[in-house]
């Protein structure tokens, strides 16, 4: 089957007409651009536009999902997801996005007592009762993570040969908002998503990515398991001789290298969350027949032990910036929830760190 011609771009009058004050969450640290969350019925055009976007960007590195615009029912239904979006206000213009959605929102219970769950993870993963009673309900789901073609292909200045692509700063600002998130949802525990690699990304760095997250990061409980299992293409000594399970910091070192040697990079993306926290876990990866069979990878972060550098880029300057619509009683518990987030950086010698996950 063919793909559909994509959409032609919104009026960015007319988006700019939706993305009014009741849906800002604030303003990014870098640009000053500006992070909006909505339902899609509240912004039908935007979310047109997303569609158009995400379709572009995904075609681009060879998935989506081959309709007009990247849009869905999980988009749609009532309870369903929530966007996020970066909105550049000098160039009237969307920069990338996330969508996402509180788990709590996406679990229904079944007469015989077994539990569904309305999460696009849910296609291609599948979840063990234990993390769906006990860890969705304090989660939040992330996907479709998304920078423009525009931005993917473009630096600061311009120059499109540049090392700093204008990807790096809207994955930046898009963090801006997530901090925020953390902030206002402020029973939620949890990040939950995937992260995606292309068929078309060198075959042995892929392995070395995922034989680098596997050694480090996989937790002793499969509460989260592939339906559509990857097998490592390259052999696993080959692949011990660049990771060698001794030190995670020395085996990035030399995988971020060995990379390189082959014309590549570690995908942002997949920097970025190995970079949030050690305390990430990564439930395997899966193909996506339902998204161009894209490569997925499952992975969860307690919101809790996201390193203190990140906590104060992304989530501390929220209350400085924080929108005139949110109630002093919002205000307020989001405050509460500031000091407990940044109490958990500082434990004294008789209540040492420790992780969320008791049964992993």
């Amino acid at each position: 089957m063919g793909q559909a011609k994509i959409i032609s771009p919104i009026d960015p009058r007319i988006i700019r007409s939706e993305l009014h004050e009741q849906l800002m969450l604030r303003k990014t640290n870098r640009a000053k651009n500006e992070l909006y969350t909505f339902h899609a019925n509240e912004a039908p055009n935007t979310m047109l536009e997303i569609g158009r976007l995400r379709e572009e960007a995904f075609r681009a590195g060879g998935g989506g999902t081959g309709k007009a615009a990247d849009i869905d029912e999980l988009d749609l239904r009532p309870n369903g997801y929530q966007q996020l979006v970066v909105w550049d206000p000098e160039a009237q213009k969307i920069l990338g996005g996330y969508r996402y959605i509180l788990c709590k929102n996406a679990i229904e219970k079944q007469p015989d007592g077994t539990y569904e769950t309305h999460l696009s993870s849910g296609e291609i993963f599948q979840f063990d009762p234990l993390f769906i009673k006990e860890y969705l309900p304090k989660t939040i789901e992330l996907g479709r993570s998304f920078v423009t073609v525009e931005n993917q292909n473009t630096s600061l200045d311009g120059n499109k040969k540049s090392r700093l692509p204008r990807s790096i700063f809207t994955l930046d600002n898009l963090w801006d908002g997530l901090g925020a998130l953390m902030l206002i949802h402020d029973d939620c525990q949890y990040f939950f998503g995937k992260v995606t690699m292309y068929q078309s990304y060198n075959t042995k760095a892929r392995d070395l990515i995922y034989y680098y997250l596997d050694t480090y990061f996989t937790p002793k409980v499969p509460l989260v398991t592939s339906k559509y299992p990857i097998q490592y293409e390259t052999p696993i000594d080959q692949l011990q001789q660049i990771i060698t399970g001794q030190d995670h910091k020395k085996d990035y070192k030399n995988m971020s290298q060995a990379i390189r040697e082959m014309g590549t990079t570690i995908p942002p993306l997949v920097n970025t969350y190995i970079g949030l926290s050690e305390a990430l876990m990564v439930f395997g990866s899966s193909y996506n027949p339902f998204f161009g069979d894209v490569l997925e990878t499952a992975i969860m972060i307690p919101m809790e032990e996201i390193t203190p550098e990140k906590k104060k880029r992304h989530i501390n300057s929220f209350l400085r910036d924080a929108p005139r619509t949110l109630s002093g009683r919002v205000l307020q518990r989001i405050k509460q929830r500031l000091r407990k987030l940044n109490h958990h950086d500082d434990p004294t010698p008789e209540e040492p760190k420790q992780g969320l996950l008791p049964h992993l």
